[in-house]
C-alpha cells in the first residue's frame, strides 16, 4: 500500500498579508519512482521570506507558484526508494521539492547532506542557502575592511546573524538591528556584535546615530522601510550596500504614504558615491566551494554559531510562515516533517 503524501498547496494569491486561507492541505498517494528516479521523503522543510514573492503572480526573478501546486521550498529529505545507482535508500539530500511529504527527483540539482559533518538542518541554514547568501553578499558586494562599521538589518535571522559574524572575523565593527530585547541581547552576548538596536524602540534614527559615531561603511539590507530611512543619512562616502531583501514591503499593496524620497536617495548615491547592488544568491554560485570550506571551518573552530527555530509538523508550516513575516521566529525557521 502506497504511503500517504500530504501537500500544502497555494489555494489563492494573497493581496497584502497572507493568511491560512491562502493555503490548502491535500492528501494523496505518494508517487512511484520510474527508471532513473528516486523517491524523496521530506524530513525537514526550510521556511524563508522569499516564499512570499513566489505567492504573487508579479514578474520576478523566478516563476511564481501555480495555484493548486505545492508551495516552493528547500528540504532535507531521505531517499525512500531509488532507481538511480548513485543514490541508496537512507541517503540524505537537500532538494527544492516543496511543502510535501514525498517527491520524485532525478538526481539533478540535489546536494548530498552528510550528517557526520554537521546536523542535517544546517544544510538549510548556516551551511545552506541563507549562509551562502550572507557569505557571498557581504564579501563580494559589502567588502568590509578592518576598522569599518558594518550595520546589518534583521540581524538575528539566519542571514543577518552570519553577516555580522563574518564581518567581525574580517575585523569590522558590527551593529545589528533586530526586533525585541531578547534578540538584541543574543546579538551582543552570544554572537559578539559590538552593538544591537531594537527597531521597535522609540528613536531608532537617534539610537543608530549614537551607535555609529563614525558613520556606516557597509549596510547589509534585509528589511527596507523605516530601518533603511534611519540608515541612509549615516552612510559614509563610498559606502557599500548589498540589497538582499526588503521584507518590510513584501505584503505592501501600494506605495507608502508621504513624500517621494527617491530624489534624496539618488542625490546621496551621487554625492557620496554609494555602491548599492541587489543580488540573488545564485548569482554567486561559483563561490559555493569557498563558502562551504570557509564557513565549515569557522563553525568547527567555534568562530561562528547559529540558532534554529524548529516547528513540529507539516500542517503547521502556514502558520509558522505567516509568523515569520511578522518577525516571530528567532533563528533559522525549520519545520520538522518526518
Amino acid at each position: 500500500m502506497a504511503a500517504v503524501n500530504r501537500r500544502i498547496v497555494l489555494a489563492s494569491r494573497p493581496h497584502g498579508e497572507p493568511s491560512a486561507a491562502h493555503f490548502r492541505l491535500e492528501e494523496g498517494r505518494a508517487p512511484t519512482p520510474r527508471d532513473g528516479e528516486i523517491l524523496l521523503r521530506t524530513r525537514w522543510l526550510s521556511l524563508d521570506p522569499y516564499m512570499r514573492g513566489r505567492m504573487s503572480a508579479a514578474k520576478s526573478y523566478a516563476e511564481p507558484v501555480a495555484i493548486g501546486e505545492p508551495m516552493t521550498g528547500e528540504v532535507v529529505a531521505e531517499v525512500a526508494a531509488s532507481n538511480d545507482p548513485a543514490y541508496a535508500v537512507g541517503d540524505l539530500v537537500a532538494a527544492f521539492s516543496g511543502w510535501q511529504d514525498y517527491a520524485i527527483a532525478t538526481g539533478k540539482g540535489l546536494r548530498r547532506v552528510d550528517p557526520a559533518l554537521a546536523p542535517p538542518t544546517t544544510a538549510l541554514g548556516i551551511l545552506g542557502m541563507p549562509g551562502m547568501t550572507a557569505y557571498a553578499g557581504l564579501l563580494t558586494i559589502g567588502r568590509p575592511k578592518p576598522g569599518e562599521t558594518v550595520v546589518v538589518a534583521a540581524a538575528a535571522g539566519p542571514v543577518g546573524s552570519l553577516v555580522g559574524q563574518i564581518a567581525r572575523i574580517k575585523g569590522a565593527r558590527v551593529v545589528g538591528i533586530a526586533g525585541g530585547p531578547e534578540k538584541c541581547a543574543y546579538l551582543t552576548e552570544t554572537l559578539g556584535f559590538d552593538a544591537a538596536l531594537d527597531h521597535r524602540g522609540d528613536d531608532l534614527p537617534g539610537a543608530l546615530a549614537a551607535a555609529c559615531p563614525g558613520g556606516i561603511d557597509v549596510y547589509f539590507e534585509n528589511v527596507g522601510g523605516a530601518v533603511f530611512e534611519a540608515v541612509m543619512p549615516l552612510l559614509n562616502d563610498f559606502a557599500r550596500m548589498p540589497v538582499c531583501g526588503l521584507v518590510a514591503g513584501y505584503n505592501a499593496t501600494e506605495l507608502p504614504a508621504g513624500p517621494d524620497r527617491t530624489p534624496l536617495l539618488m542625490r546621496a548615491i551621487l554625492t557620496k558615491r554609494l555602491h548599492l547592488q541587489g543580488f540573488i544568491v545564485w548569482d554567486f554560485a561559483d563561490q559555493a566551494p569557498a563558502f562551504q570550506r570557509d564557513v565549515s571551518d569557522w563553525l568547527k573552530a567555534g568562530r561562528v554559531t547559529y540558532r534554529e527555530d524548529i516547528v513540529e509538523g507539516l500542517e503547521n508550516a502556514p502558520e509558522a510562515f505567516i509568523g515569520m513575516l511578522r518577525g516571530r521566529n528567532f533563528g533559522k525557521l525549520v519545520v520538522r516533517v518526518a
